[in-house]
């Protein structure tokens, strides 16, 4: 739970303004707006002779002059940005869209795989962060072979893995009220109590958001009768272009994800809404690498301050920099990783140039003897190894088949139906030669 922030006192902003004037201050109301801190980080800030709680009355004085409104309903919520974030911004906009495409950082021949990989970690993330209790690895192989799912944990991961795919297919289209509510269909499908709740807003006032710890009310969202018309305004704030009082497009996405979470229309799966409407708002608006960020895996390691930022949001007035501000450091430690992550890979890619040498064998065939390589006791099915390089299973069935007949895999039965494939025992002595 968060602590209150001091109430302010109107008849000290005169001594508060004479704190922001005094530049041997600068250095800690710089750091303060940089990192956008809360009370309960500010009040260690301040420097001797100086009262805690007169430090934070100056720093919400200057936040107060350079905030911006945004009215739902009865709801008045503001932001500020700083800045530090724009040049996050700055940065994602040179980074993350633009004419250039995927091309610039990642090889157009390794997209489909980087792209199917990014997915699936984005969806299990994602899934997790709400409760999910599988391990990567084992939902990474149900996704890959395309397994039928075991529990509620593995059909949630199913579930986002296939509204992910959903909204690339339909990154065209505008928010509406039909859309979420088939959004959260998707997402929600199978894992409800009640399965009627799939794609419908709550219908009561039961709903809150609680600490699982110590059982305190840490959110209580609008009242169910409101929903339906704050969703409305959620969509046309979403859509409105106004050149006038202009948002930056990933600001907005951000804002976006505050605002579903915070109204809570659903009974469940607001968390995965919200967070599956950020992604496909930022695609709408050209943002193509969203598609290879796993977010929600760097959100997922840092959980506790993912929730922090709605609270503090919510104890100061609304103020929505500050999960801005999470949110843009989070994108900022995505895109890092998917660099280091691409940077292996290429790598790998490189090193396959040895098996390159082989006669009429394909980039996926030399890709298919690394991994056996790696891990010697593997199985790989056609249809496992069409997601993996996004092709048919016909062609995968192919690029096995050519591997078998020159002796490097065989063949065995996994049931009436399903084929799997094996290194040989000639394996090693055929690569050698």
């Amino acid at each position: 739970m968060i602590e209150d922030a001091p109430v302010l006192d109107p008849e000290k902003f005169g001594e508060a303004a004479e704190l922001l004037l005094n530049p041997d201050l600068s250095p800690v109301f710089n750091k303060i707006e940089k990192e956008y801190l809360y009370w309960d980080k500010v009040k260690y800030l301040a420097p001797a002779g100086i009262q805690p709680k007169m430090l934070w009355q100056a720093v919400k004085m200057q936040r107060f002059g350079n905030a911006r409104e945004l009215v739902f309903g009865k709801y008045r919520f503001r932001f500020t940005v700083t800045s530090f974030m724009q040049e996050l911004l700055h940065e994602f906009d040179m980074n993350f869209g633009g004419y250039l495409g995927s091309e610039s950082i990642i090889p157009e021949a390794n997209q489909h795989v980087f792209l199917i990989s990014s997915l699936m970690e984005e969806a299990i993330a994602s899934s997790q962060m709400e409760g999910a209790s599988t391990t990567r690895r084992v939902a990474k192989d149900m996704l890959r072979k395309q397994l039928k799912p075991k529990d509620k944990s593995q059909q949630m991961i199913v579930n986002n893995y296939s509204t992910i795919k959903y909204l690339i297919e339909h990154k065209s289209e505008k928010f509406s009220v039909d859309k979420i509510l088939e959004i959260h269909r998707y997402i929600t499908s199978r894992t409800l109590d009640n399965p009627e709740d799939e794609g419908r807003f709550r219908s009561d006032d039961s709903i809150c958001v609680m600490n699982g710890m110590t059982g305190d009310v840490a959110h209580t969202p609008p009242s169910f009768s409101e929903v339906p018309e704050l969703i409305r305004l959620l969509c046309g704030f979403a859509d409105q272009e106004n050149h006038e009082n202009f948002i930056h497009p990933i600001i907005k996405g951000i804002i976006i994800h505050f605002l579903l979470a915070y109204i809570h229309p659903f009974v469940d799966g607001n968390g995965r809404t919200a967070r599956s409407l950020v992604y496909w708002y930022l695609l709408q608006k050209g943002y193509w690498i969203t598609e290879y960020l796993s977010i929600s895996r760097i959100i997922y390691k840092n959980k506790n301050q993912y929730e922090k930022a709605f609270l503090y949001t919510e104890h100061d007035g609304l103020d929505l920099s500050y999960f801005i501000y999470y949110n843009l450091v989070t994108m900022k430690k995505a895109y890092i990783e998917l660099k280091e992550y691409l940077g292996r890979k290429i790598r790998q890619q490189n090193s396959l140039l040895q098996f390159r040498k082989v006669e009429g064998i394909n980039e996926r065939q030399a890709q298919i003897l690394s991994w056996f390589i790696d891990t010697p006791s593997s199985v790989f099915t056609a249809g496992e190894l069409a997601v993996r390089f996004a092709v048919s299973s016909k062609t995968a069935r192919s690029d096995l088949n050519w591997l078998v007949e020159r002796g490097y895999l065989n063949e065995i039965s996994l049931n009436k139906r399903k084929i799997g494939y094996v290194r040989s025992e000639k394996f090693q002595e055929i690569l050698g030669k």
